[in-house]
């Protein structure tokens, strides 16, 4: 009895299929819809609203969000190594009264005031370091008990009050000092036309991107957000990076103080509240940038701008000042959506 043996050819391999027209739209749109919507909104208000086309009117725009976005950038660090800084609009703040507590009540130059103010972002960095590094509190934690610690000191050295030129000091004498005129340069002054505050933005910038996407240390900082334990097992110091990141973003808290200080003028016990949530929407926002799904520093940019543009239009439209609020939001779950949602459908 014999068997016949097959004659039939081997079947091919499967190859796989060619992406159709709904996945190409798909990651064109998780790639580039951030964009599109920032530039369409753009282009709305620019022809619908004269005054928002004016060169001014657009400086403005940039300086209005300089300071969320040199928080964002430092958010954007410690998102990095995958935590997050909850603590940078309470450095902000701090920031600010410590410059007036410099220049006004101990009649300091400029100068003086700014070296304090970085000083202080720093000591704010180690805290934190500390209590998520060495203590091994979780980073949204420590944060967070950070910031109250900020806010409530900052009130029990100025006694609640905020500190403006003179003003009466608890011993019955007069405040000395004053805001200076160079100080006050940093929000207020130009350089060929273009805002001090908006040159730092944009040099910050470029120095976070430099650092985070060209130098090893910025790799070091992602490959340690993606996996810490591989990072350690490489022989990377994984503690000592991710302190760098919060005393980085502590500093550049404090650089947003600055900003702040000098556009109020005086050491408002307030300032710094609102800028968190702006802050963390902008570097949460820069996620969805060209669809890298991860904290990128021109993505948080963009998103500060995103924010200044939606801020600048309503308000030339008249709206309330509560419905930017509802927009900001709308806009943050849009890009999240881009963020997570989309880019988890295509990679499924």
């Amino acid at each position: 009895m014999t068997t016949t043996q097959s004659t039939e050819a081997p079947a091919k391999a499967a190859t796989p299929p060619v992406p159709g027209t709904a996945l190409r739209v798909q990651n064109f749109v998780i790639k580039y819809g951030f964009i599109f919507v920032t530039v369409a909104l753009f282009l709305y208000f620019a022809l619908t609203e004269g005054s928002f086309r004016e060169s001014a009117t657009l400086l403005d725009t940039l300086r209005y969000v300089s300071v969320a976005a040199i928080l964002g950038l430092g958010v954007t660090l410690t998102m990095a190594v995958g935590g997050m800084d909850m603590s940078v609009g309470a450095v902000a703040g701090l920031g600010v009264s410590v410059a007036a507590q410099t220049m006004v009540v101990f009649n300091q130059v400029g100068t003086v005031a700014i070296l304090a103010v970085l000083v202080a972002g720093a000591l704010a960095g180690l805290l934190n370091a500390l209590l998520i590094v060495v203590l091994k509190i979780p980073d949204m934690l420590a944060t967070l008990g950070t910031m109250f610690v900020i806010q409530g000191s900052k009130l029990i050295l100025v006694d609640g009050q905020s500190i403006t030129p003179g003003m009466t000091l608890d011993d019955g004498s007069t405040a000395p000092g004053r805001f200076t005129d160079g100080f006050l340069k940093i929000d207020r002054g130009t350089v060929l036309g273009v805002p001090v505050s908006v040159i730092v933005f944009g040099a910050l910038t470029v120095a976070a991107w430099v650092f985070l996407a060209r130098t090893r240390w910025g790799r070091i900082l992602y490959a340690i957000g993606a996996n810490p334990e591989a990072s350690r097992l490489a022989g990377i110091r994984v503690g000592a990076y991710r302190a760098l990141a919060y005393v980085v973003s502590g500093v550049l808290a404090s650089v947003g103080g600055l900003i702040l200080a000098s556009r109020i003028g005086q050491g408002d016990v307030s300032a710094g509240t609102s800028q968190l949530l702006e802050a963390v929407a902008v570097a949460l926002v820069g996620t969805s940038v060209l669809g890298r799904g991860r904290p990128n520093v021109w993505g948080t940019a963009l998103g500060a701008v995103l924010i200044g543009i939606i801020t600048t239009g309503l308000t030339i439209k008249g709206l309330p000042y509560y419905t930017q609020d509802v927009v900001e939001g709308a806009v943050l779950i849009l890009a999240l959506v881009f963020s997570f949602t989309l880019s988890k459908r295509r990679t499924a």
